[in-house]
């Protein structure tokens, strides 16, 4: 596919008398913040057959202190997850706005509930309340009006830690142990990633949502932090090679973040085949701004088994986010082509 100009129907043509319909596909989309946000605004446009699969290593913020003071799983990235699936009504965009809303104390002081986001303690609460995390999320999937569903990618608390190669005053570097996802998010490129616990349970709706899928798509987010993960759990990294559904890895607009420091697109490609080589994509999308070196590019996705679709799907230049009809189209186009 070439250089995407403008947006493709999202909604087929209808078929000629006595054709059947085209099933909406079923697709499970794994990220974390932002990234699956923009994923999911997308594929909300194509299919109501919708799963997302949300990181549970965050720490930092609301979520991080609703996870040390409770116990829970870090709720914030379940909830931009909801958010970006609500209900295209008053109802549900004035409920994705209660979630999103966060708390600001307006005094020097601050408060309890300073800069804890509503969905937050909403879904805290209903987990409460039910004593299940997967229950509590479709309670809050109903009140938004959800459009799929909305799944942890493990049923505990995940944390991140990976070694980042700091330099020292005297100009050389050595590599130091970095803990948590806020601290590995600003770290630099980061070595040796791993997952604590190593062998965490995956969610089992989750599982099984991979397995039933057509497609899956990974990305965009932050690589580290919100794509990979989702490859260091053993049993969902298991899922995620064995599944019959097909692969799509959306990448990034912007490739040097904090946490990728120095790396090329065709890097992040290598990053996910050095910790995962039983996985394979069959698309890789990439606006083509991102790419700086076509041919590396296009040779690190061979690598993972994978053909380069490129497409523009940045709402601007100026800012590195994705435009949602844009990469629904980009989506749209590789769904067709399957």
């Amino acid at each position: 596919m070439g250089v995407l100009t403008g947006p493709l129907p999202l909604i087929p043509p209808k078929g000629v008398p006595g054709s059947q319909p085209k099933k909406s596909p079923s697709v499970v989309a794994l990220g974390g913040g932002h990234g699956l946000a923009a994923s999911l605004s997308a594929l909300r446009l194509l299919t109501s057959e919708l799963t997302a699969i949300v990181t549970v290593a965050d720490d930092g913020g609301s979520s991080g202190r609703l996870r040390d003071e409770y116990g829970v799983l870090p709720p914030g990235d379940l909830r931009m997850a909801l958010s970006a699936l609500c209900d295209d009504t008053d109802w549900g965009r004035t409920w994705r706005d209660v979630m999103q809303h966060r708390f600001e104390a307006g005094s020097a002081k601050g408060g309890s509930l300073d800069n804890h986001a509503m969905g937050n303690l909403l879904i805290v609460t209903l987990w409460e309340l039910l004593g299940d995390t997967v229950a509590g999320l479709k309670w809050a999937g109903a009140l938004l009006g959800a459009r799929g569903q909305v799944l942890p990618m493990s049923s505990i608390p995940l944390t991140i830690e990976g070694e980042a190669r700091v330099e020292l005053p005297d100009g050389s570097h050595e590599l130091q142990t970095v803990r948590g996802q806020a601290k590995c998010a600003v770290a630099g490129k980061l070595e040796e990633v791993r997952l604590l616990p190593d062998a965490a349970p995956a969610c089992i709706e989750a599982l099984t949502a991979i397995e039933l899928a057509d497609w899956v798509i990974l990305g965009p987010g932050s690589w580290y932090t919100s794509v990979l993960p989702h490859l260091l759990l053993p049993e969902l990294r298991r899922a995620l090679a064995d599944t019959a559904a097909k692969r799509c890895l959306t990448m990034n607009l912007d490739v040097e973040t904090k946490e990728t420091s120095g790396m090329t697109a065709a890097d992040h490609l290598d990053v996910l085949r050095r910790y995962a080589p039983e996985f394979t994509v069959d698309v890789v999308l990439a606006d083509p701004a991102a790419v700086q070196d076509l041919r590396a590019f296009e040779k690190a996705a061979a690598m993972i088994g994978a053909e380069v679709v490129l497409g523009r799907v940045g709402a601007s230049r100026r800012r590195p986010v994705h435009d949602p009809l844009l990469l629904a189209a980009a989506y749209h186009d590789i769904f067709g082509n399957s």
